[in-house]
């Protein structure tokens, strides 16, 4: 658990944003993506995905490969607040490939590792 008042709490399960992204149509991808990049951007201590883009890649198709690829970079540094830096890493590809196939998918995965940062709250 990081307890830095500077990273905002976002933790929801998984599962929950698989059933709200097919609800919805994807339109809580679009607060996902916000959210996450929040999370994301606080934890890199700079800028990796910028707002602009966490919106347009709810919305236009290829923009959203590029988000899960920004995802990817920044899980080094999640990965680096965990511990587990290079485990975290290695997964840039795999979140590029599902973006570009799954993205919901992508977003539990990236959602499943940002909720490791809250594990006792």
């Amino acid at each position: 658990m990081i307890d830095d008042p500077k990273i905002p709490v976002f933790k929801t399960d998984p599962i929950v944003v698989l059933l709200l992204g097919i609800v919805t149509c994807g339109l809580y991808l679009i607060y996902w993506n916000i959210k996450a990049a929040e999370v994301l951007n606080a934890v890199a201590r700079r800028e990796v995905i910028s707002p602009a883009i966490s919106v347009l890649a709810g919305c236009i198709f290829p923009v959203h490969v590029y988000f899960y690829y920004l995802c990817g970079q920044a899980l080094g540094d999640l990965g680096r607040a965990l511990g587990k830096e290079q485990e975290l890493k290695d997964k840039e590809m795999l979140l590029l490939l599902l973006g570009l196939f799954f993205p919901m998918v992508a977003a539990m995965i990236v959602q499943g590792h940002i909720n490791e940062l809250y594990h006792d709250a």
